[in-house]
């Protein structure tokens, strides 16, 4: 008689002290509500227009089989959920329902063993319905980008950032030219604002693209000082200073583990091309 029988469709985390519950109670081996039962269910209806029922849960005494009353309190939820499906009660789109039949703590007095519980929320609390039933929302699917080299983009010669943003794809890498650092310094020279007033002009006028910044040096076997990074966050400070939203600009550091060119260099143009800051389109 004390098997544990649940038809179970729905099983949120509840939040107890976060929902609110109303109980009513039936007769022995009845399904339906008495008339005092039922008057209280419509006066509840009545009071919650507005509010939402996210499950109902039945229960059955112990007189009779466990069949039985597995069958009965599945009975009484559905006589339950049918009169507030009528009554136009709001209702959670993936509603399910519990039916513990016997399978639950018996209370000494029978008659509040035979009931149907019904959980829901108040119209103030559904604006946090998700976060109060502890359920995750889902995560948008983001698409991995692929790099894109800038020779593989076969820019026309001498185009200007702004025409080689216009017809760069997400994932596109471009080469900020006459970008220039105090040695062994994210200091970024003086030398370096004609380049850097292109890029803002460029992040302005196309108001949703979002970039990574993406610092590299050149001439060391390896960026023990996290000077790549250190550089690409300080190009974002000037974009930030001048009302680029921080938001669109990304930050990443290679060190010197993308070179153009074979460390050691040859001679000083290779390693200019390895010591560059480079944008990757992330969006537009």
């Amino acid at each position: 008689m004390k098997r544990f029988s649940i038809f179970l469709l729905l099983v949120f985390p509840f939040l107890v002290s976060a929902q609110e519950q109303f109980t009513v109670y039936f007769e022995s081996n009845k399904h339906d509500l008495n008339k005092n039962q039922i008057a209280l269910l419509n006066d509840w209806m009545l009071a919650n227009k507005e509010s939402k029922v996210v499950a109902i849960n039945g229960f059955a005494d112990e007189d009779g089989s466990s069949a039985h009353n597995d069958t009965l309190s599945q009975r009484r939820v559905d006589f339950i959920y049918n009169v507030i499906v009528k009554n136009h009660i709001k209702i959670r789109s993936d509603f399910k329902t519990r039916s513990f039949g016997e399978g639950h703590n018996q209370s000494k007095v029978k008659a509040e063993n035979r009931k149907v519980v019904i959980h829901y929320l108040l119209s103030k609390d559904l604006a946090r319905e998700e976060e109060i039933l502890g359920i995750k929302p889902v995560q948008p699917v983001v698409a991995e980008i692929v790099p894109i080299e800038e020779e593989d983009m076969h820019f026309p010669t001498n185009a200007t950032l702004e025409e080689k943003v216009a017809m760069a794809k997400p994932g596109t890498r471009i080469v900020i030219k006459n970008i220039f650092f105090y040695q062994n310094s994210f200091g970024m020279m003086p030398t370096s604002k004609p380049a850097m007033d292109e890029l803002i002009d460029v992040m302005l006028k196309n108001s949703t693209m979002v970039i990574e910044v993406q610092g590299h040096i050149c001439c060391v076997d390896a960026d023990r000082r996290n000077l790549s990074l250190e550089r690409a966050k300080q190009v974002r400070r000037v974009l930030e200073g001048n009302g680029i939203d921080q938001k669109r600009v990304k930050v990443k550091g290679f060190g010197v583990t993308h070179p153009k060119f074979p460390i050691p260099e040859a001679n000083e143009e290779q390693a200019l091309a390895n010591r560059r800051v480079e944008i990757m389109i992330l969006s537009k």
